[in-house]
């Protein structure tokens, strides 16, 4: 089912209560809000990164009466650490989450959640609904459907597509499923789907097992850029560019600009921005420098982005 916008407080407002938060902050008592984040393995981590601590920054200025604690971890029990850390000697008020894997992340979050601590889960999701005060994250089922849709309504019939997912996580679920539900009853072919777990070198691997398994491919949905350069990687390593179609998806700038360029082999792109995680931050300093109620989900939308629209979507500084 899709998930639809059920924050209390618009972004609007929020930005409104953002800018007067000065005075707010000044007789508020001090707060301190942990921020629990991937390492920037690939690209849109790296943007992340980037997003979360220059908000920090940012919101440090804002609201002198809040500590922020980052943390970034490779794996996931190095995640958990960092939260068990968090809760035990940071004594922290809130925190914000973007979970390495959901499964093995839900009991520790579910543990701070049972300290009355404010929670804010981001993109990916827990293996338990319902632990989370407020979700962020991008449009999951959207960004499935959106590439799917695509492909169902610009490939040719019979076409043969690969897929390659990314770590096991709720929102892979989300994804792949509406991918397969925007293709259900049309006369496209899903050949195979295996994990490259949006790593450009494990993508390259899966892809080039693709290669040598399938001699007929039409498309492949990469479903993120960082898997989407491995992948164009395997095909030109294999010497056929002209047989099949990359999409992936974030928007990544150098992707984005080969839309941009009308590069054949990648027709498209779909949207999930890696500031995301901005928003995730201030939402919740909200939560303890304003009166504003902040609980519910708040969703961004993906599009599709083609070379009618990709300068839109294109910003060269940008870091991812």
């Amino acid at each position: 089912m899709e998930r639809r916008n059920l924050l209390k407080l618009p972004l609007a407002a929020a930005a409104l209560t953002l800018a007067g938060g000065v005075a707010l902050a000044q007789e508020a008592e001090k707060k301190v809000i942990g921020v629990s984040i991937p390492s920037a393995t690939h690209g849109f981590m790296g943007g992340l990164n980037w997003h979360a601590q220059d908000t920090i920054a940012r919101l440090g200025k804002v609201y002198p009466n809040i500590e922020f604690v980052l943390s970034t971890a490779g794996d996931a029990a190095k995640q958990v650490s960092d939260i068990e850390d968090m809760l035990a000697t940071r004594n922290i008020d809130g925190l914000v989450v973007l979970p390495f894997e959901s499964e093995p992340l839900t009991d520790p979050v579910k543990q701070v959640k049972a300290a009355g601590k404010f929670v804010t889960v981001v993109d990916r999701g827990l293996s338990e609904e319902g632990i989370e005060d407020l979700y962020v994250a991008g449009d999951n089922t959207a960004f499935g459907r959106v590439a799917g849709e695509y492909f169902r309504d610009n490939l040719p019939a019979g076409a043969k597509i690969v897929v390659l997912r990314g770590i096991p996580t709720t929102l892979d679920n989300e994804r792949v499923e509406a991918f397969q539900a925007a293709l259900q009853g049309s006369d496209k072919e899903i050949l195979d789907m295996q994990h490259g777990n949006w790593n450009r070198d494990d993508a390259f691997k899966v892809m080039q097992d693709y290669l040598a398994k399938y001699p007929e491919i039409d498309a492949v949905w990469a479903a993120d850029d960082d898997m989407a350069v491995g992948v164009l990687e395997a095909i030109a390593q294999a010497g056929r560019e002209d047989q099949m179609v990359v999409v992936g998806g974030a928007g990544m700038k150098d992707i984005v600009k080969r839309i941009m360029d009308k590069d054949p082999q990648l027709p498209v792109n779909v949207t999930y921005p890696p500031a995301l995680i901005s928003s995730a931050i201030e939402m919740t300093a909200l939560r303890f420098m304003s009166n504003a109620p902040m609980a519910g989900r708040y969703i961004i939308g993906s599009q599709l982005i083609t070379p009618e629209n990709a300068e839109q979507f294109y910003y060269p500084d940008s870091p991812f």
